[in-house]
Formats: C-alpha cells, sequence, structure tokens
C-alpha cells in the first residue's frame, strides 16, 4: 500500500497512524480467518440435511457437549500460558484438524465422519470468532472500536466472500475434498496476520496483558453471575441464538422439500452466502461506524430483533424459498454488518478477565446450549403445529429479544464516564511508559 492509498484509508475511516498497522493487521488476520470457514461451510450445510432434518437437534446437541468439553481445556491453558503465543498454537491445532479430516474424507466415506465433520465446524467457528473479538477487545478502547470494528469485521466479510467463490470455480476442478487443504492455507495465513496484529499492537507491551489469565468455564460463569451487565449480555446471545436456530431450521425444511438434489441445495447456500456477504461487506465499509456512531449502541442492538419479527411474519404468511432467501439475507447482513459489532463493543467494558472467561462462556457454552435447546424446542412444536405457525410463535421470543437488546445498550450508557476514565488511564501508562 502507498502513502497516498494510506492517507485515503486512514481519512476514509477516521484511524490514526498508529492505528492503522494494527487495524490492517486485524482486517487481513479475519479476511483470511473467514475465508478459511467459509470454504467449508457450504459443505458442512448439506451434511446436515444428508444427515436428515429430523435430526438436526442432536447435530446441535453434539455440538454443545463437544463445546462442554473443549471449553475447560482453552481455561486451562489460558492459566497455564501467555496469550500471544498460546492464541496463534490454537489456531495451528486446528489446521492440524483439517489436513486430518482431508487424510479421512480421501480414504473413508463412513457418514459418521460427516457427522464428526458438521460438529467440529460448528464449534472451530464459534471458537475462533469468539478469539478473535476477545483479542481486538484487548486492543482497541471502546471509542476505537466504534470507529473501526466496522472497517476491521469488514475484513472478515470480503474473507466470507473470497472463500465461496474459491469454492464454486475449483470443486468442480480440483474436487470438494481438495477444498481442505486451500483452507488450511488460508487458515495459515490468519495465523501469520495475527502474529503481525501482536507484534503492531502497543497493547503486548503491557505485562499486565501478557500474564496466562486465570480462570476456568466455570469462572466464566461465575463472572456472568456476578455481574448484571454480563447476564444482560448473556441473555441478549441466547435470545439471539435462539431466533437464529429456528430460522435454520425453517430454511433445512423449505430447502429440503423445494430441492431434491444434493447439488442444488449446495448450489442455493453458496447463492445465498454470497448475497450476504456482499451486502454484509457493503455495510461494514460505509454504514457500520456511522450507525454506531450517531444512532448509538441502542438503536444497532434492537435492529436486527425488529427485523427478525417481520422476517418471521413474512415466513408466517409464506413459506417460498424467495421469501426464505430475502429474510436470510436481510438477517444476516444486518446482523453481521451492525449486530455483532455493536455486541462485541459491549465488552471493551469488561476487565481482561471477563473479556477471556465469561465473553468465552457466553460465546461459545451459552452460544451452543441455546442452539441445543431451541433445536429441542422447534422439534417439539414441529410435531404439533405447522412451519408457518411456529414462524408466528417465534415473534414474541424476536420482541423479548429486542427488549434484551435495549437493556444491555442502556447498561452500556450508563458505564461509560466511569470507564472511560479508565481507559484515560491507560492512555496516561502507555504514554508515560
Amino acid at each position: 500500500m502507498n502513502q497516498k492509498q494510506m492517507d485515503f484509508v486512514k481519512k476514509a475511516f477516521k484511524i490514526s497512524h498508529e492505528e492503522l498497522r494494527p487495524v490492517s493487521a486485524s482486517f487481513f488476520y479475519f479476511f483470511f480467518l473467514m475465508s478459511s470457514y467459509f470454504i467449508l461451510r457450504p459443505v458442512r450445510d448439506e451434511m446436515g440435511i444428508q444427515a436428515g432434518i429430523e435430526n438436526l437437534q442432536w447435530l446441535f446437541t453434539g455440538t454443545f457437549i463437544t463445546m462442554l468439553l473443549i471449553v475447560p481445556i482453552f481455561g486451562y491453558l489460558m492459566k497455564r500460558f501467555q496469550r500471544q503465543k498460546l492464541i496463534p498454537a490454537i489456531y495451528i491445532f486446528f489446521c492440524l484438524n483439517i489436513l486430518i479430516f482431508y487424510g479421512f474424507f480421501s480414504f473413508f466415506t463412513s457418514p459418521l465422519i460427516s457427522v464428526i465433520f458438521f460438529v467440529w465446524l460448528s464449534v472451530f467457528n464459534l471458537f475462533v470468532i469468539s478469539i478473535f473479538w476477545s483479542f481486538n477487545a484487548d486492543i482497541f478502547s471502546s471509542d476505537q472500536a466504534k470507529r473501526l470494528y466496522g472497517p476491521i469485521a469488514a475484513g472478515g466479510s470480503s474473507g466470507a466472500i473470497f472463500g465461496p467463490v474459491i469454492t464454486s470455480s475449483l470443486a468442480g476442478q480440483i474436487g470438494v475434498i481438495n477444498l481442505l487443504l486451500i483452507s488450511v492455507l488460508l487458515l495459515g495465513l490468519a495465523t501469520y496476520f495475527l502474529r503481525r496484529l501482536i507484534k503492531h499492537s502497543n497493547v503486548w507491551r503491557e505485562k499486565k496483558l501478557v500474564a496466562p489469565i486465570e480462570g476456568s468455564i466455570w469462572e466464566g460463569l461465575k463472572l456472568m453471575i456476578r455481574s448484571s451487565y454480563l447476564k444482560q449480555i448473556g441473555l441478549f446471545v441466547l435470545l439471539y441464538t435462539c431466533i437464529s436456530t429456528f430460522l435454520y431450521f425453517e430454511q433445512a425444511h423449505i430447502i429440503s422439500e423445494a430441492f431434491t438434489v444434493s447439488e442444488d441445495r449446495t448450489s442455493y447456500f453458496g447463492f445465498r452466502d454470497l448475497l450476504v456477504n456482499t451486502s454484509t461487506l457493503f455495510l461494514q465499509f460505509f454504514i457500520t461506524e456511522r450507525i454506531l456512531r450517531k444512532a448509538g449502541i441502542i438503536f444497532c442492538l434492537i435492529l436486527v430483533p425488529v427485523v427478525a419479527s417481520f422476517g418471521f411474519l413474512s415466513l408466517g404468511i409464506s413459506q417460498s424459498v424467495v421469501v426464505l432467501l430475502i429474510v436470510q439475507v436481510l438477517y444476516r447482513s444486518l446482523n453481521f454488518s451492525i449486530q455483532r459489532p455493536s455486541r462485541e463493543v459491549l465488552f471493551t467494558k469488561v476487565s481482561v478477565q471477563e473479556k477471556y472467561n465469561a465473553k468465552n462462556f457466553i460465546d461459545t457454552t451459552l452460544y451452543r446450549g441455546g442452539d441445543a435447546l431451541s433445536g429441542w424446542l422447534f422439534a417439539g412444536l414441529s410435531a404439533l403445529a405447522s412451519l408457518q405457525a411456529i414462524s408466528f410463535l417465534a415473534i414474541p421470543l424476536a420482541v423479548v429479544w429486542a427488549l434484551s437488546g435495549l437493556r444491555s445498550g442502556r447498561l452500556f450508557n450508563s458505564m461509560t464516564f466511569n470507564l472511560d476514565k479508565n481507559e484515560l488511564q491507560d492512555v496516561i501508562t502507555k504514554k508515560s511508559a
């Protein structure tokens, strides 16, 4: 990037000279991370349908149980190792996982491997993205997050476009299995830029932030229970995952009835992802920062729940593929571009231990627990009511979700004064170091 390009980027996104390198490293870190994931996602969605839509709740439950097993291990490692060394090692570990799956898919055709891959990718997705945002919450203050999370998140959306393009372009030429090797390469590049982010971030010069973090899955739960602020965030995330799971299950039923050929379903998922990620990228580059700064955190947190309410109303009226596509594109693009960055801003107002232990518990265990619970709830409702009736029943849940967002935003705003003083003290400490 030449000087003119750097000046344009800094002016367009209000990035200072000191912030440019960390933001750029974070952008490409997220770009390659999401590229790696979105090469594999269409395969996972198709495997879910092949396993039987009547068994999806079992897959979600398996993911939740796996998460319960992994999070305590992560907490133990966080207590033993410095974060700037542990986090890159975690990504290398996942690279090895993908290579192992490549070997299994090359020599075996067992349905069990497909089920394990579905669960693994569901865990991988939540875990590595939670780490990404926790890491950024360590580096950037609340004021910086409002300005910078939009362009940083755009890196992920760009990667989420690049991944499906790679999949659709090369799957027919090199075979689906060989796409796993490309995914490994991209995840390796994400690890490289993670290391660059560590190098460029002044936060790692603070001894208190490179020290191992005490805690565990139970410590994360305790921290959440003790804090009314974290409990409200936890409720917001739980309601979000319930709504998302309901929409995912409705998608599975509608698509399985509309398309009988596996390739057609995979094509739909790829086209949906392309529309979602293209829309998200535009919003993140040009809208997110302005809305976060001008409309405020409360508006950003309640926007998607309101959209979800109208989306389920539309699906209650019509179960067509076109309506489903429109609802999914609106819901997911606004979620990725507006709600997710604003939700991550909430964690800039908590301690380092809460950023990793409580946040990790909320983003992984609580999230996947909500998946499993709502999956079984949907299965139970399906035995009693039609899909259209379930869509109408989801509307009150979306309204409660919006009220939770309102409460979370108000608590965040009430904490601003005291925490800004702490941030100011951090700045003074850094400048005098």
